[in-house]
């Protein structure tokens, strides 16, 4: 904070020197740093504020047929409030009740956002371009984009090139439309699964976590957003939001500052590392201090320990939580007072900062700090090139968005988000199989495949299980019967499934749940769902539907037990955004396999690996567990190893990092050579043994035996996917260093102890298959 002060209060020795016009902002030939701070020291203190809100953006314009305008909300905005900056302008979705018919296909959608800025360049004063930022944790949030798996089912790939792949296509899309912020990725860490937002998620680990939200990262620009195609990433939610109380969305956060050190602010560090140049505050409290209005976090640890120097941003209405939800402000103004103050730059929503305006008049906010923000958000405008490029090419947008070249980065995406937990030999599938049935709720419905977080879609866009399987097979031989609803009991076939699997040869179930929103379902302010009796959509995941129990809802279960008194050998798919209980499943399928929400290509993608044309490699992002009396199970958890309980073991079904293939793997020659102070190098070899070409992911985990803090039992610090045809050998090669060797100390420093480590490799954080020690002298 200080240093921008001081940058701000500086610019009056700079103007002089350089004897310019007033506005010479306007020139492109001088630094960002002039230009911020000249366009800064000319503005109002309503034009400052203005830069700092972030309205809702779908009413922003008007739609006659193929015609856009800027609407009267959004004229009256730009008037009264100066905005700066406008959030999901292009999104759809039964909340902002913009469908395919009165929504923007991405031709629209470019129009949409040129109308906008012209507006703004050629009716205000300063002609300030705007920011538009647009939701996309999985795809862009928009009519015509590619939609990816959701974040656990990218998680599950444990691919950084893919991940950066997925991350240039996302960049790209939102670009061609005319936005500039990518709200995403998701690093909070998953611990409990009843939390509704684990589907947004990378897992339960900060070192995955970081290294595939950096590979997103990058993917999406790396920070250099005077790339044409590049975005201002932004990191998802600041801080320990996953691990809420109860598992239910935005309740306190119980997490010690040793844990917060140590564990919760890797990924983000790492993702802030990569380029990441905005970060979403969240929720929750941490210790009794709202995340929105956390100075330790947003000014000592982002601002100041990491030298962050892009800038924050609430959640949605999270500044008027401060006072409605954590009632430690009286007013909407206290809370925005707290907010600024603490480091919170931008206000998503756009109501509570307007009143900083009155707050800086009556002395109650020092306008430096409203200064340091504003600063924050025009250097990047600047950066981006928007003051002399703020307009796209709609005929562009129309051709080069959900192309084919990006639907199929979405199908590699889901071929390799698909985890395979089970398999007695009946995968893969003959494609001369006779008569195959495919019954689920599961099976054939389109927004199911998707997650949350989606727009809507033509049919046509999404590929189902049925529809990837009717693509190998003769349409005679596939029987489909939906046989029962998500969570609804009154439309219920099971009697029609059994006909169809006593008359075929294998059975391919598809069950879990759904993040699918409907136009019957309510929702909050802040977009979150609202759980209702009255109303039993599918819709039992997402933002907003916590679950008190992992259970399959509705008659999932009663149709399960009915189809395998056929003693036909059932294939179970579980497409779920948060692992459900997969026990009987685990007991009783021939095979069994999770394809989270795959996205627009997952039917195909499940196909492929159910007919061998891939080869599954998937990985368990979290551990699944057998109860919900485990939880909160997690694989590196902190020292002593927990015993088991009464009436079952610790831990979980499936273990983080678990995940089976169609062949089989040998590791063998682990080797540990010192290479220089506190770096170590890991060699081992890994063999692809089985009769099929495939991936198969190298996981390295360590454990420092003695340490002046609590530290996990196991914790993973490097892994790699690679692919080997069957009899291959590769060498995999990792560097240890000290930031993998390091630790947090009594005094919160993160220092390398002397000591022994023990090094651990394998397939899973429970299936080491060497082992070897290195020492800190």
């Amino acid at each position: 904070m200080k240093k921008f002060l001081c940058i701000v209060a500086s610019f009056f020795c700079l103007s002089s020197i350089h004897a310019q016009p007033q506005d010479f902002y306007r020139n492109p030939k001088l630094s960002v740093k002039e230009r911020t701070q000249n366009l800064l020291s000319i503005m109002t203190l309503e034009e400052k504020v203005g830069q700092l809100l972030c309205p809702l953006g779908w009413e922003m314009y008007d739609k006659q047929g193929t015609k856009v305008t800027q609407s009267k909300r959004f004229k009256q905005l730009v008037k009264e409030r100066n905005v700066g900056m406008l959030w999901a302008v292009y999104r759809a979705d039964p909340w902002t009740k913009k469908t395919l018919e009165n929504g923007l296909n991405p031709e629209l959608a470019a129009k949409v956002g040129n109308a906008l800025q012209r507006y703004v360049i050629e009716k205000t004063r300063l002609s300030i371009p705007l920011f538009l930022a647009e939701e996309s944790p999985h795809g862009h949030m928009a009519i015509g984009t590619t939609v990816f798996p959701t974040g656990i089912g990218l998680a599950s790939t444990w691919s950084k090139p893919l991940l950066t792949e997925v991350g240039t296509v996302i960049s790209k899309e939102i670009r061609m439309q005319g936005a500039h912020i990518a709200y995403g990725p998701v690093l909070d860490l998953s611990r409990d699964p009843r939390w509704s937002r684990v589907e947004e998620t990378y897992g339960e680990d900060p070192v995955l976590s970081g290294q595939l939200g950096a590979a997103i990262i990058t993917g999406e620009g790396g920070g250099n957003i005077a790339q044409k195609f590049s975005v201002i990433s932004t990191l998802k939610h600041f801080l320990a939001y996953g691990v809420a109380e109860g598992g239910l969305n935005g309740n306190a956060s119980s997490v010690g500052i040793h844990d917060l050190t140590q564990t919760f602010l890797l990924s983000f560090k790492a993702a802030v590392d990569a380029g990441a140049l905005s970060v979403m505050t969240s929720y929750n409290s941490v210790d009794g201090i709202p995340c929105t209005s956390n100075k330790y976090l947003l000014t000592d640890i982002l601002q100041n320990t990491w030298k962050f120097h892009g800038f924050s941003v609430s959640d949605l209405y999270s500044i008027e939580g401060i006072k409605n939800s954590h009632f430690v402000a009286a007013t909407i103004e206290d809370a925005a007072i707290q907010a600024i103050s603490a480091g919170t730059n931008v206000d998503l929503g756009g109501d509570a900062y307007f009143k900083l305006i009155d707050a800086v008049k009556n002395g109650k906010v020092q306008e430096a700090i409203i200064d340091s923000a504003v600063y924050r958000v025009l250097r990047l405008k600047f950066e981006m090139g928007l003051f002399e490029n703020p307009y796209v090419n709609p005929k562009e947008a129309k051709i080069e968005v959900r192309s084919a070249a990006n639907i199929a980065v979405a199908r590699k995406a889901a071929q390799e988000s698909v985890v395979l937990l089970k398999n007695n030999g009946i995968l893969p599938l003959s494609k001369q199989i006779h008569k195959l049935a495919v019954i689920g709720p599961n099976a054939n419905n389109r927004y199911n495949m998707l997650g949350d977080y989606t727009a809507p879609q033509e049919d046509s866009n999404v590929k189902t299980v049925l529809d990837g399987i009717r693509s190998k097979l003769p349409l005679a031989s596939v029987e489909y019967v939906k046989g029962c609803d998500i969570r609804d009991t009154t439309h219920v076939e099971i009697d029609k499934a059994l006909t169809a699997a006593k008359a075929s040869d294998a059975v391919v179930v598809v069950v879990g749940g759904s993040s699918a929103r409907d136009f019957k379902t309510s929702y909050i302010a802040t977009g979150a769902a609202v759980a209702s009796k009255d109303n039993v959509s599918d819709m039992e995941c997402g933002e907003g539907f916590d679950r008190a129990s992992l259970d399959l809802l509705g008659k999932q279960m009663d149709m399960l037990k009915a189809l395998q008194t056929t003693g036909k050998p059932l294939i179970i798919i579980y497409i779920q955004g948060r692992p459900l209980n997969m026990n009987w499943a685990a007991e009783h399928a021939e095979a069994l396999l999770t394809a989270w929400y795959p996205g627009q290509e997952g039917g195909n993608a499940i196909a492929d690996v159910l007919f061998g044309d891939y080869n599954p490699a998937g990985r368990s992002p979290v551990s699944i567990p057998c109860s919900v009396g485990q939880l909160p199970v997690y694989y590196n958890k902190a020292n002593p190893v927990g015993h088991n309980y009464v009436e079952m073991p610790s831990t979980p079904l499936y273990s983080f990092g678990y995940g089976l293939s169609f062949s089989q793997f040998k590791y063998s020659d682990l080797k540990v050579e010192k290479n220089g102070n506190n770096t170590f190098e890991i060699f081992f070899s890994v063999t692809n043994t089985g009769k099929f070409d495939g991936d198969e992911v190298a996981q390295l985990y360590l454990r420092d035996e003695v340490a002046s803090t609590v530290q996990p039992n196991k914790q993973l610090k490097h892994f790699e996917r690679l692919f080997l045809k069957k009899g291959e050998q590769k060498t995999v090669k990792f560097i240890l260093t000290s930031n993998d060797l390091s630790v947090v100390n009594p005094e919160l420093k993160t220092v390398v102890e002397p000591g022994t480590f023990k090094v651990m490799i394998g397939a899973s954080s429970d299936d080491i298959r060497l082992n070897s020690t290195l020492v800190i002298p």
